[in-house]
């Protein structure tokens, strides 16, 4: 706000990427010869995970240096998802490991794992077979007990076709070819799974998918088959599918609330788990621990019990894909959560799009912005409120700081009263009407304008902004052409030409500071031409009287240069309540000072007494300001025949 030096920043981003070619491709289910050369420190592959695969299990086997077998493997075994293997990824030794298995447990979907197979320091080549076994959940028919959830499913993965058909298992030498079939995927030890429970080792649940419904922009609500009341069965979980559309849905708030149903539990001391992540579902295995992390991906967590039966998450700005949110439901007992036993929860699910949240609530404003061809939606947030949905007050304004923003603003107007009584005295009616006009407009606009809730609003909040604006751009151009003293003929089209020209102004630019200064500037450079003329052509300064110039210009004049100052250098954000009402009063109390006085009427001079048949009547023009000009030395103008 104000006339401030504009600070201007200039970001130039680069970005170097350094491609790796020339990786070798690993396929599931298929083992390939490999060797290490003396000069090479490591070697480096890929492997592709589809959708709806469990388990990854890298397998290196037959290795021996210069063809000839050892007792120890002198590699080191390494994976990473999206990026090639740094020093902290998944690791096997394989020196201590034989054969060298290195196992990722809940691997992310539709993304490529880097293995790097390094080599510890030997003077010899090193030889080695490396493949690469899935746990493929994609077929129906390795879901055993699916018809029991009632509800269509959704197998199948994003290729189009499933694993297990297609990469068939290599046969290979002292290696199971049917390994990933006969449970060596899974671990006791682990603490989140998507398989089933360890009593039945080979079970992939389904994903329950959700239908979206669009409102409007970045309004959705998601809705499940035979929801929104869902039930959460003791021996697995349920998880389900929500799919946000690229740049339909990221510039939103994604909504999910879940509200247990107390009379489903028969009193049991059950708690609802729950996981909502990005790209693959996280579901609990370990009844002991309660996490949604993984090696490769992350979510959010979420649980309800019988105390407190409802819970809310917002995630602004959601990635889009597909999220999944997996419930489970554990009993609480004197050693932790165990499994419970022939109890169902039943649990309201709600999820939904949002463009803000709560839709800023009473302290914020939500907009919908657009950055180049990104679309989303914001909060703006008032009276010292801050926060995703403007709900942080830790610097928000206090009920008595607003009402009294708001009353200096609003009664700092009052001092127009004084040059308006002072413009009907001195017969400027038209100079009081726009004075009464910028008082009115201006008092409703600023209670209109508060950030707070003492907000008081008449009209529109655009056309009140815009009235005040002109009534106090107008309000300085018609106090400057007064006192220029026109003709009353050209005084009128000023008047009309500056209220036009400040309007379209407006319209343009209704925050620019050269609103102010420009008809400022043009006002004041008339009414320099006209005193200068006036001057020239009398052969004396004017205003002729110096009480006038003292009593009057130079204080008025100093007032309002002391209010532009203000406006333009010292007004910010912060103490724009107190600054604009002092701004409302010294703009109020220049005009009363430099308003020129009532001319004085005219000293009748007596005619000649009229003969009959002709005669002559002297006519004088006005008076000089202040009626203080001396009679002897008024000339005659003209003389009028009667």
């Amino acid at each position: 706000m104000g006339l401030h030096e504009e600070c201007q920043y200039l970001f130039q981003p680069q970005l170097i990427v350094q491609r790796l070619i020339g990786i070798s491709v690993l396929y599931p289910g298929y083992f390939i010869d490999q060797m290490i050369p003396l000069h090479n420190r490591s070697v480096l592959y890929k492997v592709f995970i589809p959708n709806y695969i469990s388990r990854v299990k890298v397998q290196l086997v037959d290795c021996n240096t210069k063809n000839r077998s050892g007792e120890s493997c002198p590699v080191l075994l390494k994976i990473r998802s999206r990026a090639p293997p740094v020093h902290n990824s998944s690791a096997m030794d394989c020196r201590e490991n034989v054969p060298c298995d290195l196992e990722v447990p809940l691997p992310s979907w539709e993304q490529w794992y880097y293995i790097l197979v390094e080599r510890y320091l030997s003077s010899s080549d090193v030889y080695f077979r490396i493949g690469v076994q899935v746990k493929d959940c994609s077929k129906p028919s390795v879901s055993k007990g699916s018809s029991a959830m009632n509800m269509p499913q959704s197998f199948g993965t994003a290729m189009g076709f499933s694993l297990s058909e297609t990469l068939p298992a290599a046969s290979l030498p002292n290696v199971p070819q049917n390994a990933s079939d006969q449970g060596s995927l899974l671990t006791a030890e682990d603490s989140i799974t998507y398989l089933a429970p360890t009593a039945d080792t080979n079970k992939c649940w389904p994903i329950r998918p959700t239908l979206r419904n669009e409102l409007d922009t970045f309004s959705v609500h998601f809705y499940i088959f035979f929801g929104p009341n869902i039930s959460i069965p003791p021996d697995r979980a349920a998880i389900f599918a929500i799919n946000l559309m690229p740049v339909l849905d990221s510039g939103g708030v994604l909504n999910m609330e879940l509200k247990l149903n107390v009379s489903s539990v028969r009193g049991e001391n059950i708690t609802i788990f729950g996981c909502l992540n990005h790209g693959m579902p996280l579901s609990l295995h370990d009844n002991t621990s309660v996490s949604c992390e993984s090696e490769s991906v992350s979510g959010f967590h979420l649980s309800i019990n019988t105390t407190t039966n409802i819970t809310k998450l917002r995630i602004p700005y959601p990635q889009t894909g597909t999220w999944y949110l997996s419930l489970r439901s554990l009993c609480a007992t004197e050693h932790g959560f165990e499994m419970c036993t022939n109890v169902t929860a039943e649990v309201y699910l709600r999820s939904y799009l949002t463009p803000c949240i709560n839709d800023c609530g009473t302290y914020g404003q939500c907009k919908l912005l657009r950055t180049n061809n990104y679309l989303y939606a914001a909060c703006e947030c008032k009276a010292g409120w801050d926060g995703w949905g403007c709900t942080d007050n830790t610097e928000a304004y206090s009920y008595g700081f607003q009402l009294l923003s708001t009353l200096l603003l609003c009664l700092s107007n009052l001092m127009f009263v004084p040059p308006v009584t002072i413009a009907i005295r001195s017969h400027y009616l038209l100079e009081a009407s726009v004075y009464i006009f910028t008082m009115f407009f201006s008092t409703f606009y600023h209670a209109c304008d508060q950030p707070g809730i003492v907000v008081f609003c008449i009209m529109e909040y655009d056309v009140l902004q815009f009235c005040d604006f002109l009534g106090s751009l107008m309000s300085v151009w018609v106090t400057v052409i007064a006192m220029a003293r026109l003709k009353s003929i050209i005084k009128q089209v000023l008047y009309l030409l500056g209220a036009m020209a400040l309007s379209m102004a407006l319209q343009l630019d209704r925050h620019g500071l050269w609103n102010l200064l420009g008809p400022s500037l043009f006002a004041l450079g008339i009414m320099a031409i006209a005193w200068t003329v006036r001057t020239i052509r009398r052969r004396r300064c004017y205003p002729p009287t110096w009480k006038r110039w003292v009593f009057f210009l130079f204080p008025g004049t100093t007032i309002a240069t002391s209010a532009v100052a203000l406006y333009a250098f010292v007004e910010t954000e912060e103490n724009y309540f107190y600054i604009h009402s002092i701004w409302h009063m010294l703009i109020a109390g220049s005009v009363g000072f430099l308003l020129p006085p009532r001319a004085k009427p005219d000293v009748k001079v007596t005619p000649l007494k009229r003969r009959r048949g002709c005669g002559y009547q002297l006519c004088v023009n006005e008076h000089e300001e202040m009626g203080l000009v001396d009679p002897a030395i008024i000339t005659i103008n003209s003389i009028c025949t009667s």
